[in-house]
């Protein structure tokens, strides 16, 4: 058992938004979800619940939360975390936040802080440094939004996200998996990924005409052993699944310089150049990002 489920809630269960709350809340406010905002609201206590049982969030866990929305995820965090710091982009909905923790959470409303802003955009947050990111992420900024935060937020441990059930496939998947690509390599670099669970349909406002997936992210106790930056070794990556079909010498040629080169630097890195991107770990490809011809490497 973790021990977030061994914890006792500080709070009444009834503190958390169900269906009806959600609606009269997003009625009051004039929200309407929306597809460009890749919006929807989970509905369900019981589903919050599991996620934060998922990630195994811990009493003196400092969490951040990007997309907040009305809150659901975010009291149920509330319950279980030292503290959580919300990042909404939407102003009506950052505006209506503080309010409905102080009213359905006021003994906890000191541990909560929101931070107005595009995820994207956020170099820093209020308060300790966070040791954990919990969030239900719009589908349609859901990778760039994770990489973003693990590499600006080295202190975050611990991930737990849910996203489209085909994205979370993507992120967990290991090297010879047809859907292996860009987003599983780069989280790689940050982290220990796996699939951490589904979630169905119609726990969210509006359901979705996807199913969801959440995916757990641990840090790396130690970073990717290369004398490569993270650009470089993204730059291969990069470069790799432009072409995924092509071999690595011919895919990377353009990287290299020529194909010949490419085969130059496969050939060091211990990488046979007929071989495709989608069957190499992170640590091959930062490899190969060791040996860029050196009249191509960017000068420092």
């Amino acid at each position: 058992m973790s021990t977030a489920e061994q914890q006792p809630n500080e709070t009444p269960s009834d503190a958390l938004l169900g269906p009806a709350d959600i609606r009269e809340l997003a009625a009051a406010l004039g929200v309407r979800p929306t597809k460009q905002k890749g919006q929807n609201f989970v509905i369900d206590a019981n589903t919050v619940r599991r996620i934060v049982r998922t990630a195994e969030v811990r009493p003196d866990d400092v969490v951040v939360e990007v997309g907040p929305g009305l809150g659901s995820l975010t009291l149920a965090l509330l319950e279980a975390a030292d503290r959580v710091t919300a990042v909404e982009i939407d102003d009506i909905l950052a505006a209506a936040l503080p309010a409905t923790i102080e009213a359905r959470m006021p003994g906890r409303k000191d541990r909560f802080a929101l931070v107005h802003s595009d995820a994207m955009l956020v170099t820093e947050l209020p308060g300790p440094a966070p040791t954990a990111l919990v969030a239900n992420l719009p589908y349609n900024v859901a990778v760039p939004v994770l990489l973003t935060m693990l590499d600006r937020f080295p202190t975050i441990e611990r991930t737990l996200v849910m996203v489209q059930a085909e994205v979370a496939d993507r992120l967990a998947a290991e090297p010879g998996n047809k859907v292996y690509g860009v987003p599983s390599v780069k989280a790689n670099w940050y982290a220990h990924v796996k699939r951490a669970g589904s979630i169905g349909r119609k726990v969210f406002w509006p359901a979705p005409n996807v199913d969801s997936g959440l995916v757990s992210l641990v840090r790396r106790a130690e970073p990717v052993k290369t004398t490569a930056s993270k650009a470089e070794v993204f730059a291969v990556v990069d470069a790799a699944f432009a072409q995924r079909r092509k071999t690595l010498r011919a895919a990377l040629a353009g990287w290299a310089g020529s194909a010949a080169g490419a085969e130059a630097a496969l050939v060091a890195a211990g990488v046979s150049p007929q071989a495709r991107g989608e069957s190499l770990t992170v640590e091959e490809f930062a490899a190969i990002a060791e040996h860029k011809p050196a009249t191509q490497r960017p000068a420092l």
